[in-house]
């Protein structure tokens, strides 16, 4: 175990570097490519503008964040509605374009209050239960995938599980991809991989990059997303620095974050992108891997980039079948979960104290549940809401006296 943490913390090089990158972006292909399949954008600009993305975020935050920005789910209703009222895309990205905007005022909004302020907002008895409903608010669409073939997902499991626990030195920091692996090739065995469409497609190609057009009735629609997409911005780097071990909101700071997602995502808007977001997928690769070297994820974004021209390649890993994805989700949404409950236990969060447990309970069950409260264009719901209520009940509720 000792050599394990050793190699987990040393700086990684040569073809470990590689396949530890390549773990990242397998980890995070199928919900990148997925936004673009069910809005209409071109799957291969969505690879395109998350590795550029990523760079971009890591070049605005000194390098030291380890993780990687993929499609945003927060924003398909909006830009399928968009779609439907404009009968073209460009309008949809123009208002992705102003949503990274949006995110630029947040910062400017985080750097002049300061972060002791923002921190005394999110208390571990806020960011524990935050970092939970990320995790299991997650698990329906892991078991909704791993549903279409339990056996093929279970021998996933079983891969990571004994990847993870038996298996020593380099191997053991490559559980997720070596999952990944011999699910495919046991699917493949068992006639579940469709193969028939790669001989059908050309080997390069270059993404369908679309030039943004503004409406101001497209960007109401889909900028004010941006409002709530802000606090899954502040979870999932609460959640980040959970794992890491490090406070990313005191450095590089939250208002650099926040300028990299945003950056990210108006790049994406301008090239014909979705909106970017920081996937909780690859942190929990770094739950499970403990190798928390950024580089290694700005490997993945590089990946992502040469793959996004390489339309055989991309093809390929699109026939790699969902239960397979839904075995190794099952694992990572279950670890970012767990770091939530042991943000709690490290903090000591007392829950004999009412206040405690009643801001707990509601961002649990407004989480979890999938509350949703619509104000004129904004809708907030699941974690959002929840973080929003947790935070507010926070400030309000008081100790009970002690007697």
């Amino acid at each position: 175990m000792e050599a394990q943490i050793s190699l987990a913390q040393q700086r990684v090089t040569g073809w470990k570097y590689f396949v530890l990158s390549f773990q990242h972006f397998v980890a995070m292909f199928g919900a990148t490519v997925l936004v673009p399949l069910l809005t209409g954008l071109d799957p291969l600009v969505a690879l395109f503008t998350a590795g550029v993305g990523t760079l971009v975020f890591h070049s605005f935050t000194a390098g030291v964040v380890p993780v990687f920005l993929g499609s945003s789910f927060a924003f398909i209703a909006p830009v399928i509605m968009v779609k439907e009222k404009f009968n073209d895309l460009s309008y949809a990205t123009g208002g992705i374009f102003v949503a990274g905007l949006v995110y630029l005022l947040f910062a400017l909004a985080v750097w002049m209050l300061g972060i002791e302020r923002v921190k005394k907002l999110f208390p571990p008895v806020v960011t524990g239960p935050m970092i939970i409903v990320i995790g299991l608010t997650l698990s329906p669409v892991a078991i909704q995938m791993a549903s279409t073939n339990w056996l093929v997902a279970i021998v996933v499991i079983v891969t990571v599980i004994v990847v993870s626990v038996f298996v020593k030195g380099f191997w053991s920091l490559v559980p997720v991809l070596s999952g990944v692996f011999v699910g495919y090739v046991f699917a493949l065995l068992t006639g579940q991989v469709d193969t028939s469409t790669l001989s059908q497609i050309g080997w390069f190609s270059i993404p369908k990059f679309v030039s943004p057009k503004f409406d101001w009735t497209a960007i109401a629609m889909i900028a004010p997303v941006s409002i709530a997409t802000f606090m899954e911005h502040i979870g999932d780097i609460t959640t980040n620095g959970a794992v890491v071990g490090k406070n990313f909101f005191e450095y590089p700071g939250l208002h650099r974050t926040l300028i990299g997602d945003g950056l990210a995502t108006s790049i994406a808007g301008l090239l014909g992108g979705p909106a970017n977001t920081t996937y909780s997928e690859n942190t929990g690769v770094l739950a499970l891997t403990r190798v928390y070297d950024p580089r290694v994820l700005r490997g993945a974004a590089v990946i992502a980039i040469i793959v996004a021209f390489v339309s055989k390649f991309g093809a390929l890993l699109r026939t790699v079948p969902s239960c397979v994805i839904g075995g190794i989700s099952l694992i990572l949404f279950g670890m970012i979960a767990s770091v939530g409950i042991r943000t709690l236990v490290n903090a000591r969060v007392d829950f004999s104290k009412a206040k405690n447990l009643l801001v707990a309970s509601l961002i649990l069950t407004i989480g979890i549940g999938g509350a949703s409260l619509k104000i004129g264009p904004v809708e907030l719901k699941g974690l959002s809401l929840a973080a929003i209520v947790g935070i507010v009940a926070n400030l309000l509720i008081v100790n009970e006296k002690k007697n």
